[in-house]
């Protein structure tokens, strides 16, 4: 492949992660065990949440790959895993690389969850939250088409659709932990004490 085609390509796989990566944040702030969708099974939502993730990482995979056999420009191989490295424009490609490592994490973390305890995965699992603005960042910082209104629109839909689902969670999350705090009072029985009327005289003195 020539160094426009790898640049076509390189771009392309770019602004498909950052969409798919989208997605896999929403999905991820609504398969939660405390903000479901009603009608969608929870099985099914991870299925698809997963899936979606590897997805993301396919595309990952091409856009470091083409970054890097792009002869127009110089990147290393080191840069893809050590951030700020990169004999060019090393400070958006170390940012790239930041987001790389992070999904990463997620993406091994995940494939071992079985033989990882629930608070290490759990707190693995939260860095793909800090994923996403970062990848967002290398998009528009890097991009030598970021200025492109197109772009600028699907960035700002992506920004949109993440705050949303956000919101949505934040209030499902609130609603439910509402509901648990709040015990209706019970209605307690009132005993009635049966008075026993003793006849007079009935009493006889110690």
């Amino acid at each position: 492949m020539n160094s426009t085609a790898l640049w076509y390509t390189t771009r392309a796989s770019g602004i498909v992660s950052l969409v798919l990566l989208t997605v896999t944040m929403v999905l991820g702030l609504a398969t939660t065990n405390r903000a479901r969708a009603r009608n969608w099974p929870g099985f099914a939502q991870q299925e698809l949440h997963r899936r979606i993730s590897i997805l993301s990482m396919v595309f990952v995979a091409i856009h470091v790959l083409t970054s890097i056999l792009d002869t127009y420009v110089h990147i290393g191989w080191l840069a893809v895993v050590v951030p700020f490295t990169s004999p060019y424009s090393r400070f958006w490609v170390g940012i790239g690389t930041v987001a790389l490592d992070l999904m990463g994490a997620v993406f091994i973390s995940s494939l071992l969850r079985a033989r990882l305890k629930p608070a290490t995965w759990r707190g693995i699992h939260w860095l793909a939250y800090a994923c996403w603005p970062v990848a967002l960042a290398h998009t528009f910082g890097m991009g030598t088409d970021s200025r492109e209104h197109w772009v600028i629109s699907l960035g700002a839909l992506c920004v949109l659709a993440v705050a949303l689902a956000l919101a949505w969670r934040l209030w499902v999350t609130s609603r439910q932990q509402s509901a648990q705090t709040f015990v209706p009072h019970a209605a307690v029985p009132r005993t009635r004490i049966a008075h026993t009327t003793v006849p007079r005289g009935s009493h006889r003195d110690a």
